[in-house]
């Protein structure tokens, strides 16, 4: 014979074990999987950020690679300025005895047609010299980003600042003997056109060691900056990379909440938890779908 328990005997029965984890369940897989989605769309917005960064700095980048490629052509198209000289014209070296009487320093710098020296900067870390090597030689990714885990952001960002401190250094240094050659060339006689051309031709040798000069350091900018660039999208991948794998725990997650509740809708035969295990059931099917195929 089948005894029926009156449903008001059953809700007054104490629950198991079982019962009190059964019924835990849904809320601590709900609140796992709430948070595993905050970490999921944290981790999306930095690797946005991470992208966003390494535009700007590919940006940078460019422009150092623009002074570069244009410093070098001006002090290619000045020697070739003096080889057209020299062809068409005695050029002798520049006498400074046959220039007006002046004091500055720059008249021994164009006579020797060479430009004050760059100023000494900290050397590179061995890992950074790696990793420009390897970028400019095109390894691949992997490579790169092997070389660059030996390298801290801060190490980065001291010698790029060391780099940019060094170009500024350089330009304040030569700056007067730039304007100095400038005053010596408007005080150049008019009449004597052998000391002028001897002038300009020491003044084209000086300018384009200078530009070459300044071409190096924007260079050593801009590989800095590459490296940078690098570093950022690697950080960007692994923050997306991230993102996936919470996103994945958030559908597992979600998962647990709806066996639970069939479980619980199954012992308990209430058609409310039904319809919700329903309702997540095809909400988890759903994010599947629209991961894999949209």
């Amino acid at each position: 014979m089948k005894v029926e328990i009156p449903a008001t005997l059953k809700a007054d029965i104490p629950q198991t074990m079982w019962g009190k984890i059964l019924s835990a369940t849904p809320v601590v897989m709900a609140v796992v999987a709430t948070m595993l989605a905050g970490l999921s769309t944290s981790e999306m917005t930095r690797a946005q950020y991470a992208r966003s960064l390494a535009a700007q700095r590919q940006s940078k980048a460019g422009d150092q690679w623009s002074f570069f490629q244009a410093k070098r052509l001006r002090g290619a198209l000045q020697r070739n300025t003096i080889d057209l000289l020299q062809a068409n014209a005695e050029v002798r070296p520049l006498d400074p005895a046959a220039l007006p009487a002046t004091t500055d320093t720059a008249l021994t710098w164009l006579a020797r047609g060479e430009t004050p020296p760059v100023p000494p900067g900290p050397p590179l870390d061995p890992h950074i010299e790696q990793a420009i090597a390897a970028v400019a030689s095109l390894q691949p990714e992997t490579a790169i980003a092997r070389l660059l885990a030996k390298v801290p952001d801060q190490m980065l960002d001291d010698a790029l600042r060391a780099a940019r401190d060094r170009a500024q250094a350089y330009e304040e240094l030569t700056a007067p003997v730039n304007q100095a050659i400038e005053r010596l060339e408007n005080s150049l006689p008019g009449g004597d056109a052998a000391l002028r051309r001897d002038f300009i031709a020491a003044r084209l040798r000086y300018t384009a060691q200078r530009d070459d000069r300044e071409a190096r350091l924007n260079q050593a900018i801009a590989h800095l900056y590459e490296l940078q660039v690098h570093k950022s999208n690697i950080l960007a991948d692994r923050h997306h990379q991230r993102s996936r794998w919470f996103f994945l725990g958030m559908l597992a997650a979600q998962a647990g909440v709806i066996i639970s509740t069939f479980a619980m809708a199954a012992r308990q035969r209430n058609l409310l938890w039904t319809i919700a295990a329903v309702a997540g059931l095809i909400a988890v099917a759903f994010a599947i779908y629209v991961y894999l195929y949209i």
